[in-house]
């Protein structure tokens, strides 16, 4: 079946969504989604979104992109940031116009919260930073951008998993994508197509991130020739919940919560005496696992406590909800009374599709752009996260260049017809899934996919050392040998679970090579990446972005991009 629009949006989240918004009124758009739209991840972020509005302590922007430097260890491009920190009040207050139920001061005002790493003047001190809606600010914030899309007229393809980029002479000029209740090949017939498809955390066993997190939009604008950027930069939350990755928001330390260590003990005291619980949470990981290694994990083991009994039912209840609710049904604790046993989480990709300010997939050092095709949110790289991503920063970042990427389009697809579409786009998707239909090999997805991810956890986490790194990469060279011989044992059309479950874990085995490798090759430590075999930051040699480029052929290439400088010169990272 074909179908024909403007623009195809590929992802329902905040970025997705704010695109939508702002093309809407002037184009003929599509969002597609394997999920129902509402049920994006977006919607699982707790905590609150960064602007320095100054609602309840002095704040300014200028800070606010200083914090966000110093976290993202000086590898986020500066002139991106200050966009992202410049913009931030507008987009607040335009969420507000649209109705985002924000929590209120008794004034009124916007009600903000402290959050990690965010500071006033320039580290001084912690700051309330984080503009929030209890412990559901992502969901709320969704929901009323799915109802401003509707009233746009927007249509939605729910359930709908993307398969391709068609790409001809350089140009990208549409989708092709499997409807999940029929089974139906589907070709969409775009001037532009923008990827907002989310990161790629079910690549590792403990995470924060939904089932539906496989990287998709990363790992098919990679194979059609998009260099991904700065892949080796993961985040692990500080705070999921022990042995499940369920997130215990920053939102909890942000309003008073400490982590405790089997003694007793805060401490964070020792590792970031300013900021201490508030701490960026690459830092407080790591101090975690040196904590564990010192024999100070609660009982001998892994995890530690987050006490928020000192903050009283009523703040519980009131400011962390959703938080109190999770720790009970998850946790089996009532963090009124009790401690939350928690553990570091893979909960964030800095990494991605390498775009510019304004949403264009780029494809050399040089910014050339990719016709037709843009990228926003989790699953693009405008590097304002560098090496480390802020709290708070996440929300702000889907919601900035999301909007910059739908003006980019709507100036772009005024200026072009629709592109010539190449015969048979879906000839080559349709082969690959009778391929794997049909097969009789003995391998199925489960097996490798619990493989991959508990390779990934112990080898290519926390901490990483040129050893465990290549016993990571022989393995995933291993398992995509497998997955050459994998079966579906579902031969429906219905709902094939088993079916879209090879297909996700074939993105997840390109962007697991393409973590690793690029880890490999940086031979330094820096913000999420750690090599205990190169524990300094190297900036005469590593002040760059990675790039990666797939080649079938010849294997993954790797070359550098410059990081752009402008107010901040790096320094030494303290809190």
């Amino acid at each position: 079946m074909e179908h024909q629009y403007d623009v195809i949006i590929v992802g329902s989240g905040l970025a997705g969504l704010r695109a939508a918004v702002e093309i809407g009124k002037d184009a003929h758009v599509a969002v597609l989604t394997k999920v129902f739209a509402t049920r994006s991840h977006s919607g699982a972020a707790q905590g609150g979104i960064g602007a320095a509005l100054g609602n309840e302590e002095e704040d300014h922007c200028e800070w606010h992109a200083f914090d966000t430097v110093k976290g993202s260890d000086y590898l986020g491009d500066q002139d991106a940031i200050e966009i992202l920190a410049d913009d931030a009040p507008r987009a607040i207050y335009e969420l507000e116009n649209l109705g985002v139920p924000f929590n209120r001061t008794p004034e009124g005002k916007i009600a903000q919260r402290a959050f990690g790493g965010h500071t006033s003047n320039y580290g001084k001190a912690p700051v309330k930073r984080a503009c929030y809606a209890a412990t559901r600010t992502g969901r709320v914030i969704l929901d009323t951008l799915w109802e401003q899309s509707l009233r746009r007229g927007i249509e939605f393809f729910d359930e709908f998993q993307m398969l391709s980029l068609i790409v001809l002479e350089g140009q990208c000029c549409g989708v092709v994508a499997y409807e999940l209740s029929t089974g139906q090949l589907h070709v969409f017939h775009s001037k532009a197509v923008l990827l907002a498809t989310g990161g790629a955390g079910k690549i590792y066993k403990t995470t924060s991130n939904a089932f539906a997190s496989t990287g998709d939009g990363m790992a098919i604008a990679y194979r059609a020739g998009a260099p991904l950027e700065d892949m080796e930069f993961v985040q692990f939350h500080p705070t999921g919940i022990y042995k499940l990755g369920i997130l215990i928001s920053e939102a909890a330390r942000g309003e008073g919560g400490i982590l405790l260590n089997n003694e007793g003990e805060r401490f964070m005291e020792r590792y970031a005496p300013v900021i201490k619980d508030l701490a960026p949470r690459d830092m407080i990981s790591r101090c975690m696992l040196e904590e564990i290694r010192a024999g100070r994990g609660i009982d001998g083991k892994d995890y530690f406590h987050l006490d928020l009994t000192h903050l009283g039912e009523d703040v519980i209840n009131k400011k962390l909800a959703e938080i109190t609710s999770f720790a009970r049904t998850y946790a089996g604790v009532d963090p009124v009374k009790e401690p939350i046993p928690v553990q570091p989480t893979c909960h964030y990709m800095m990494g991605g599709i390498a775009t510019d300010a304004n949403g264009h997939v780029i494809v050399d050092e040089k910014n050339t752009a990719f016709t037709g095709l843009y990228a926003a949110g989790e699953c693009a790289c405008v590097s304002v996260h560098g090496a480390n991503r802020l709290g708070c920063n996440a929300l702000l970042d889907t919601l900035v260049f999301g909007r910059r990427a739908g003006i980019s389009i709507k100036e772009f697809i005024q200026a072009v017809d629709f592109p010539k579409l190449a015969e048979q786009p879906e000839k080559q998707d349709a082969d690959r899934i009778n391929a794997l239909m049909n097969s009789t090999g003995k391998e199925s997805s489960g097996p490798i996919r619990s493989e991959l991810q508990e390779s990934m956890m112990e080898n290519v986490s926390v901490f990483r050392q040129k050893d465990s790194l290549n016993a990571a990469l022989a393995k995933i060279m291993q398992l995509k040998e497998r997955y050459q011989n994998l079966s579906i044992q579902d031969k429906g059309s219905v709902f094939n679970r088993d079916l879209l479950d090879a297909i996700e874990l074939g993105h997840l085995l390109e962007l697991a090579e393409a973590i690793t490798r690029s880890a490999l090759n940086r031979e330094e430590s820096r913000g999420a990446h750690s090599r205990e075999d190169f524990p300094d930051r190297d900036d005469k040699k590593f002040l760059v972005h990675t790039m990666v480029c797939h080649d079938a052929d010849k294997g993954p290439r790797i070359f550098t991009k410059p990081v752009t400088i402008t107010k901040f010169e790096p320094k030494e990272r303290k809190y």
